[in-house]
């Protein structure tokens, strides 16, 4: 009778089991009428002009979206947890989002310290995260498997903009020795392997000088790098640092122009340069691309953000920070909209997000096709430029636009 008893338990567990593998279920964080997503970012602390307005850009995109309905029935809540961008608050956060608060999804996953923590666990859980505020060069996969998919970087990786800087350098400086000043981090040994790889191609010579991430004098490096008389000068570093190695070169008597990574192209770095860039000018790359061919005219992503930004506070307009927030969040909804009435679980939105080109609302196209991880592939080139005061009104700062968004053979003329 036991025996009998036994393997009628068995059975009845066996078509269970069977049962279940048939019906898909939901992922965590998903109930009938919300899906919740988490980040951890810096919203204070020294970095929290950058974490805090990318938060705004995103909250924005999402009560956009949530005003209307949402996606399937389901409004979008976002958790953010506060890491002051150091990475095992990063780590501690991450997990305490994945574990604790149970989200479906990591949306901006923030900053290269919190990133380069939590790349392996975040991978190991299988858990989407959709974009990175960074471009550590980990992220950089062309033929992405198993829970490698589950990552989505959109915004470059900092070795494919070393090459756009070196092409820019050449094709519109008509550079042959280009100086690098880099940090010793991911930031600046990623942008510097992809200015060595380019710098090969188009037969360039490098003089090249290593500063620590942290360093508040850079005084030997600007001094490296103008007795290699130079004539082009990149900059492979974060905020802090680009700006103290600008100033570094201005006080050594510099008048060759500078480059930086898109992660300064922003009014607040510009204030921090503004007493230096009196002999030379400084540009960065850009990967959105808010102005139409002639300059002038507002595309109507832009306008669509700028709208929804103002309800939040209308100084975000031109933050680059906040539009990064706001691609993030549209990257992750289109997802959502792609799985549509399905089943939402991490399964059937990874192959949702591989399903075909997003339009990146403020220019340009990413594919996750084919398990590509790469981000965005072409950038455009803007002027640090200072607006004297006039009358009562301050002086100001904006990144203007001075060459179109372009692939690296566009630039080159190739």
């Amino acid at each position: 009778m036991k025996k009998v008893l036994l393997v009628a338990v068995a059975l009845v567990f066996a078509f269970t089991l069977a049962g279940c593998k048939e019906q898909e279920v939901e992922s965590q964080g998903v109930t009938e009428t919300t899906v919740t997503v988490g980040n951890t970012a810096p919203v204070s602390g020294a970095l929290a002009f950058v974490g805090l307005p990318f938060n705004q850009g995103m909250q924005a995109y999402f009560d956009m979206v949530n005003a209307d309905g949402g996606v399937a029935g389901r409004t979008i809540e976002l958790i953010n947890r506060d890491d002051g961008f150091d990475a095992a608050t990063g780590l501690t956060n991450t997990e305490q989002l994945v574990e604790d608060d149970q989200v479906f999804a990591l949306v901006g996953h923030f900053g290269t310290p919190t990133v380069g923590a939590t790349i392996d666990y975040v991978r190991e859980q299988g858990i989407p995260q959709v974009y990175f505020a960074t471009g550590i060069s980990a992220l950089f996969n062309e033929a992405a498997e198993g829970n490698d998919r589950s990552s989505f970087p959109v915004q470059p990786v900092y070795d494919a903009e070393g090459q756009v800087m070196v092409a820019r350098a050449v094709g519109d400086f008509g550079a042959s020795k280009i100086g690098v000043i880099y940090t010793n981090d991911d930031a600046g040994n990623g942008i510097l392997n992809g200015v060595e790889i380019q710098a090969e191609e188009e037969d360039v010579t490098l003089v090249k000088a290593q500063v620590a991430a942290d360093a508040t004098d850079m005084s030997a490096a600007a001094l490296t790098i103008i007795q290699g008389d130079v004539d082009f000068i990149i900059i492979a570093a974060n905020q802090a640092p680009a700006s103290i190695a600008i100033k570094a070169l201005n006080a050594a008597g510099n008048d060759v122009d500078v480059i930086v990574s898109y992660v300064n192209a922003a009014p607040t770095f510009i204030a921090l340069i503004k007493d230096d860039i009196a002999n030379f000018d400084v540009y960065a790359n850009a990967w959105v691309n808010i102005f139409a061919e002639n300059g002038v005219d507002f595309s109507d992503g832009y306008n669509l953000f700028v709208e929804e930004i103002s309800k939040v506070d209308a100084a975000l307009t031109s933050n680059p920070y906040a539009m990064a927030g706001w691609i993030a969040a549209s990257f992750f909804v289109e997802g959502l909209e792609r799985v549509g009435e399905d089943t939402l679980n991490w399964e059937n939105f990874i192959d949702a997000m591989e399903d075909g080109p997003i339009d990146n609302p403020l220019g340009g196209v990413v594919s996750f096709e084919n398990g590509s991880r790469v981000g965005t592939q072409s950038m455009s080139l803007l002027l640090a430029t200072i607006i004297p005061a006039e009358g009562e009104t301050p002086e100001s700062y904006v990144f203007a636009p001075y060459a179109d968004m372009e692939t690296i053979d566009e630039i080159l003329g190739n």
